[in-house]
């Protein structure tokens, strides 16, 4: 199987049409038809449901899709860090995590190696901590900041300093917006929507099932979300109340959005972690020497 093949599949998979991606490519419709029928015989898969107008991907070709992906991904991040092996420090530092605060502590010290170091380049990938330990172990990803509770044995890490306050988001017009903060008991009788992260029931590293007790089950979750944006939009729209990390929603005066903290107060640490015997490029090897004195001095 050839990466040339690979990145025509995933064009073609992109485009939805063989004659867009044959001309994105640069190449015959004929020929690139061809090499997805070879590739299909190679796999023993049918990886396309094709009509006159547009190609479908199969399971089988979604499956390929994803795993295509990520070799390709590897494969440029492979050759980027052979680019840069020269006298001055340069490449590209891969960061993941959830929607924190605590980005804001990396971006200080991206700011002052940008400075030293304007060759080097970050790339910020958002996702729940299944998702970013999963790109770590991949290599696809040199560093995650993962939110506590996490499994931790895998990695080094270093604890970065404060913590994030959970809470409840809510229009300003809302009956519970007039309380200073939001007890489990206020959240039995409205609509709930929750990161996904939190309705897992795995309660012994589920701080927020562990917060509300023996009623989680009770909660009225109307829907789950990934990204704390696209709940606030839901909120605005009325569809329920969010929990959700503060800061990470918009709710200054200008907003029609409030934040109230969780009472008992309920608060999560953070760590940036990386693969333990990881071999860094220069500039992630930088990145990490210029971040291990700022964030702590306890290196696990």
């Amino acid at each position: 199987m050839e990466l040339r093949v690979l990145r025509y599949f995933l064009t073609v998979a992109r485009e939805g049409s063989i004659t867009g991606a044959a001309d994105f490519l640069h190449v015959t419709q004929p020929t690139l038809s061809r090499q997805l029928k070879d590739l299909e015989e190679e796999l023993g898969k049918k990886l396309f449901i094709r009509s006159s107008h547009s190609i479908i991907l199969t399971d089988d070709g979604m499956l390929l899709r994803k795993r295509a992906e990520e070799i390709v991904d590897m494969v440029d991040k492979l050759e980027a860090e052979f680019n840069y092996m020269e006298d001055t420090i340069g490449g590209d530092v891969y960061i993941g995590g959830g929607e924190t605060d605590a980005i804001r502590q990396i971006a200080q010290v991206v700011k002052e190696l940008q400075l030293r170091y304007p060759n080097i380049r970050y790339h910020l990938y958002s996702g729940n901590s299944d998702d970013v330990t999963e790109r770590l172990d991949k290599g696809l990803l040199d560093f995650g900041i993962l939110i506590q509770p996490a499994d931790l044995s895998k990695y080094n890490y270093i604890d970065i300093p404060g913590k994030d306050v959970w809470g409840v988001v809510m229009r300003k017009d809302s009956p519970l917006a007039f309380k200073d903060s939001i007890e489990a008991e206020d959240l039995l009788n409205v609509p709930v929507i929750c990161s996904r992260q939190a309705i897992k029931q795995t309660f012994s590293k589920n701080e927020f099932a562990d917060w509300f007790g023996e009623d989680f089950d009770k909660l009225n979750i109307v829907a789950t979300y990934n990204l704390a944006y696209n709940a606030s939009i839901m909120v605005e729209e009325g569809i329920g109340y969010a929990v959700v990390l503060d800061k990470i929603v918009n709710t200054s005066s200008d907003s029609n959005l409030c934040f109230k903290p969780l009472k008992p107060n309920l608060e999560s640490g953070l760590n940036i972690v990386w693969k333990k015997h990881q071999t860094f490029s220069a500039a992630a090897e930088m990145f990490l020497k210029e971040i291990q004195p700022k964030l702590s001095n306890s290196l696990n």
